[in-house]
């Protein structure tokens, strides 16, 4: 039987670490133009109007052709404070600013960013293991907490258990962390 995931109510002005997982924990990134999609896509889906990445890039393409600025101005779900993309899931640290703003752009996110996965490896269903889970960030402390955690996750492909027994090899994962795009 599977149970629901249980998650706070998700309150406009508060912050959340948002995990998103591949589906049995496939990966959700193969290479670097998956990695830099996915920071696309976390800059296109956060706006309230509905995206369609085909017709953005063709607008921006008309802007560059007449020579006009692109404009960023944008209404937008969510204040991205920190993110990190693993091979089979990602972090967020994400400040609702619209009501019912991070669930908007989850599923702008999760769609989208699935889409183009799924055309460009060949594969068909959901890239996507249920919806997100969401811890809500109750003080400064668990903010700063959260925080170096979202930026060190990284060191767990290198080290598997460092986060319980630490780094066997500080300055090689600090190394390895500089270098992670």
């Amino acid at each position: 039987k599977v149970m629901p995931i249980k998650r706070p109510i998700l309150a406009t002005g508060e912050i959340y670490h948002i995990i998103l997982r591949g589906t049995g924990d496939a990966l959700i990134f193969k290479n670097d133009d998956d990695y830099y999609r996915g920071i696309f896509s976390l800059y296109e889906f956060n706006t309230t109007e509905p995206v369609e990445i085909r017709k953005q890039r063709e607008k921006r393409k008309a802007l560059k052709a007449s020579g006009e600025q692109f404009s960023a101005a944008r209404d937008c779900l969510v204040e991205i404070m920190a993110f990190c993309f693993m091979p089979n899931h990602i972090h967020l640290l994400l400040r609702q600013i619209k009501d019912g703003g991070i669930s908007r752009f989850m599923r702008k996110l999760g769609a989208g960013y699935g889409l183009y996965f799924n055309k460009k490896h060949g594969r068909q269903g959901h890239l996507f293991q249920g919806r997100f889970r969401a811890v809500y960030i109750k003080d400064d402390n668990q903010l700063r907490a959260i925080f170096a955690y979202i930026h060190t996750n990284p060191v767990s492909l290198i080290e598997p258990d460092w986060k319980g027994a630490g780094a066997e090899d500080p300055d090689k994962a600090i190394k390895f962390l500089e270098n992670y795009k």
